[in-house]
Protein backbone atom coordinates (compact mmCIF):
# COMPACT_ATOMS: atom_id res chain seq x y z
CA UNK A 1 0.00 0.00 0.00
CA UNK A 2 1.48 3.25 -1.03
CA UNK A 3 1.35 5.96 1.69
CA UNK A 4 -1.40 8.21 -0.02
CA UNK A 5 -3.86 5.34 0.18
CA UNK A 6 -2.55 4.55 3.73
CA UNK A 7 -3.38 7.97 4.44
CA UNK A 8 -6.75 8.66 2.69
CA UNK A 9 -7.84 5.10 4.47
CA UNK A 10 -6.99 6.29 7.76
CA UNK A 11 -8.06 9.67 7.44
CA UNK A 12 -11.69 8.41 6.05
CA UNK A 13 -12.01 5.96 9.21
CA UNK A 14 -10.85 8.88 11.86
CA UNK A 15 -13.04 12.02 10.08
CA UNK A 16 -15.79 12.20 12.23
CA UNK A 17 -13.43 11.50 15.57
CA UNK A 18 -11.25 14.36 13.96
CA UNK A 19 -13.47 16.85 13.47
CA UNK A 20 -14.94 16.50 16.91
CA UNK A 21 -11.88 17.70 18.18
CA UNK A 22 -10.65 20.63 16.11
CA UNK A 23 -11.81 23.25 17.87
CA UNK A 24 -9.66 22.35 20.75
CA UNK A 25 -6.41 23.64 18.11
CA UNK A 26 -7.03 27.12 18.22
CA UNK A 27 -5.31 28.08 15.06
CA UNK A 28 -7.03 31.87 14.38
CA UNK A 29 -4.11 34.06 15.57
CA UNK A 30 -2.16 32.86 12.30
CA UNK A 31 -5.08 32.68 10.54
CA UNK A 32 -5.67 36.44 11.30
CA UNK A 33 -2.52 37.11 10.67
CA UNK A 34 -2.73 36.15 6.75
CA UNK A 35 -6.10 37.49 6.63
CA UNK A 36 -4.10 40.55 6.94
CA UNK A 37 -1.74 39.60 4.45
CA UNK A 38 -4.15 39.29 1.51
CA UNK A 39 -6.70 41.66 -0.44
CA UNK A 40 -10.61 40.94 0.09
CA UNK A 41 -12.53 39.01 -1.78
CA UNK A 42 -9.14 36.57 -2.23
CA UNK A 43 -8.69 33.09 -4.08
CA UNK A 44 -7.82 30.67 -1.07
CA UNK A 45 -6.48 27.09 -1.61
CA UNK A 46 -7.19 24.66 1.56
CA UNK A 47 -4.40 21.93 1.26
CA UNK A 48 -5.76 19.18 3.08
CA UNK A 49 -8.81 20.45 4.21
CA UNK A 50 -10.00 18.41 6.73
CA UNK A 51 -13.64 18.53 7.63
CA UNK A 52 -13.34 22.56 6.29
CA UNK A 53 -13.11 23.99 9.94
CA UNK A 54 -10.93 26.41 10.79
CA UNK A 55 -9.38 27.43 7.66
CA UNK A 56 -11.98 27.15 4.93
CA UNK A 57 -14.70 28.09 7.60
CA UNK A 58 -12.54 31.16 8.49
CA UNK A 59 -11.78 32.58 5.19
CA UNK A 60 -15.75 31.25 3.50
CA UNK A 61 -16.93 33.72 6.31
CA UNK A 62 -14.72 36.10 5.55
CA UNK A 63 -15.98 36.38 1.88
CA UNK A 64 -13.17 34.97 0.04
CA UNK A 65 -13.01 32.20 -2.78
CA UNK A 66 -12.29 29.35 -1.00
CA UNK A 67 -11.02 25.98 -2.82
CA UNK A 68 -10.20 22.89 -0.02
CA UNK A 69 -8.60 19.81 -1.04
CA UNK A 70 -8.11 16.40 0.39
CA UNK A 71 -7.46 12.79 0.14
CA UNK A 72 -9.61 11.72 2.17
CA UNK A 73 -13.84 11.32 0.46
CA UNK A 74 -14.76 11.15 4.42
CA UNK A 75 -13.21 14.32 5.03
CA UNK A 76 -14.36 16.34 1.70
CA UNK A 77 -18.23 14.83 2.93
CA UNK A 78 -17.84 16.67 6.00
CA UNK A 79 -16.44 19.93 4.82
CA UNK A 80 -19.23 20.12 2.27
CA UNK A 81 -21.74 20.08 4.65
CA UNK A 82 -20.15 21.87 7.22
CA UNK A 83 -18.59 24.79 5.09
CA UNK A 84 -21.37 25.05 2.00
CA UNK A 85 -19.96 28.69 0.83
CA UNK A 86 -16.56 26.65 -0.14
CA UNK A 87 -15.69 23.93 -2.78
CA UNK A 88 -14.19 20.88 -2.04
CA UNK A 89 -13.04 18.50 -4.14
CA UNK A 90 -10.34 14.80 -3.63
CA UNK A 91 -7.21 15.80 -5.05
CA UNK A 92 -3.22 15.19 -4.30
CA UNK A 93 -1.88 17.82 -3.15
CA UNK A 94 1.88 16.82 -4.84
CA UNK A 95 0.00 17.28 -7.72
CA UNK A 96 -2.28 20.73 -7.68
CA UNK A 97 -4.92 20.76 -11.09
CA UNK A 98 -4.82 24.12 -11.02
CA UNK A 99 -3.47 27.14 -13.33
CA UNK A 100 -0.53 29.23 -12.36
CA UNK A 101 -0.66 32.24 -10.17
CA UNK A 102 -4.10 31.42 -9.20
CA UNK A 103 -4.47 32.14 -5.63
CA UNK A 104 -3.71 35.11 -2.98
CA UNK A 105 -2.96 32.27 -0.04
CA UNK A 106 -2.60 28.86 0.24
CA UNK A 107 -2.92 26.79 3.30
CA UNK A 108 -1.23 23.89 4.34
CA UNK A 109 -2.45 22.95 8.09
CA UNK A 110 -1.34 19.61 9.66
CA UNK A 111 -0.60 17.62 6.60
CA UNK A 112 2.98 18.07 4.18
CA UNK A 113 4.44 16.55 7.21
CA UNK A 114 2.50 13.10 6.36
CA UNK A 115 4.77 12.92 3.20
CA UNK A 116 8.25 12.00 2.49
CA UNK A 117 10.46 14.74 3.60
CA UNK A 118 12.56 14.05 0.46
CA UNK A 119 8.98 15.23 -1.71
CA UNK A 120 9.02 18.43 0.26
CA UNK A 121 11.14 20.09 -2.45
CA UNK A 122 8.50 19.35 -5.23
CA UNK A 123 5.70 19.89 -3.44
CA UNK A 124 6.81 23.88 -2.24
CA UNK A 125 7.50 24.27 -5.74
CA UNK A 126 3.92 23.24 -6.60
CA UNK A 127 2.49 25.66 -4.18
CA UNK A 128 4.51 28.29 -5.35
CA UNK A 129 3.38 27.63 -9.25
CA UNK A 130 -0.24 28.12 -8.12
CA UNK A 131 0.21 31.59 -5.80
CA UNK A 132 0.10 34.84 -7.25
CA UNK A 133 3.30 36.83 -7.28
CA UNK A 134 3.09 38.32 -3.62
CA UNK A 135 0.82 35.41 -2.48
CA UNK A 136 1.08 34.09 1.49
CA UNK A 137 1.39 30.51 2.26
CA UNK A 138 0.95 28.85 5.53
CA UNK A 139 2.45 25.80 6.11
CA UNK A 140 2.42 23.41 9.66
CA UNK A 141 5.51 21.19 9.63
CA UNK A 142 6.62 18.62 11.94
CA UNK A 143 9.57 19.92 14.18
CA UNK A 144 11.48 18.10 17.26
CA UNK A 145 8.80 19.28 19.31
CA UNK A 146 6.50 16.99 18.37
CA UNK A 147 8.61 13.57 16.92
CA UNK A 148 11.30 13.99 19.40
CA UNK A 149 13.53 14.08 16.72
CA UNK A 150 15.77 16.53 14.88
CA UNK A 151 14.73 14.95 11.90
CA UNK A 152 12.19 12.17 11.26
CA UNK A 153 10.91 9.54 9.08
CA UNK A 154 8.71 7.30 10.99
CA UNK A 155 5.10 6.05 12.03
CA UNK A 156 3.59 7.94 15.13
CA UNK A 157 0.24 6.43 16.64
CA UNK A 158 -2.48 9.37 16.44
CA UNK A 159 -6.22 8.71 17.63
CA UNK A 160 -5.43 5.07 17.06
CA UNK A 161 -4.43 5.25 13.89
CA UNK A 162 -0.69 4.74 13.34
CA UNK A 163 0.52 7.58 10.67
CA UNK A 164 3.27 8.23 8.92
CA UNK A 165 5.22 11.45 9.43
CA UNK A 166 8.72 12.98 7.95
CA UNK A 167 10.48 16.40 8.33
CA UNK A 168 13.52 18.15 8.08
CA UNK A 169 15.59 20.69 10.76
CA UNK A 170 13.62 23.93 10.35
CA UNK A 171 16.82 25.12 8.80
CA UNK A 172 16.73 22.79 5.92
CA UNK A 173 12.58 23.33 5.43
CA UNK A 174 13.19 27.33 5.19
CA UNK A 175 15.66 26.62 2.30
CA UNK A 176 13.52 24.46 0.67
CA UNK A 177 10.48 27.09 0.47
CA UNK A 178 13.21 29.64 -0.13
CA UNK A 179 14.65 27.61 -2.76
CA UNK A 180 11.05 26.69 -4.42
CA UNK A 181 10.52 31.16 -4.29
CA UNK A 182 8.20 31.05 -1.16
CA UNK A 183 10.50 33.09 1.79
CA UNK A 184 9.38 33.37 5.05
CA UNK A 185 7.65 36.30 6.87
CA UNK A 186 6.91 33.69 9.96
CA UNK A 187 8.75 30.82 10.91
CA UNK A 188 8.57 29.63 14.94
CA UNK A 189 7.90 26.68 16.73
CA UNK A 190 4.14 26.82 18.01
CA UNK A 191 2.16 24.97 21.13
CA UNK A 192 -1.45 24.40 20.04
CA UNK A 193 -3.94 22.06 21.63
CA UNK A 194 -0.81 20.00 23.50
CA UNK A 195 1.19 19.62 20.41
CA UNK A 196 4.31 21.56 19.15
CA UNK A 197 4.59 21.88 15.63
CA UNK A 198 6.60 24.32 13.16
CA UNK A 199 4.68 27.29 11.78
CA UNK A 200 5.85 29.41 8.58
CA UNK A 201 3.91 32.17 6.97
CA UNK A 202 5.59 33.00 3.33
CA UNK A 203 5.14 35.26 0.90
CA UNK A 204 6.08 34.65 -2.79
CA UNK A 205 8.56 36.61 -4.51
Amino acid sequence: MNRITELSQSYDALAATYASGRHLFDTSPLLHQCAALIPTDARVLDVGCGAGEPVSAYFAERGDQVTGIDISSEMLELASRQVPAAEFTHMDLRHLEFAEAHFDLLTAVYCVFHLDRQEHQSIFDGFARVLKPGGIALLTLACKGYTGEDEFDGNIEFLGHSLPYSHDRPEVALQKLSQAGLHSVMAETRETGGETFFWVIAKKA
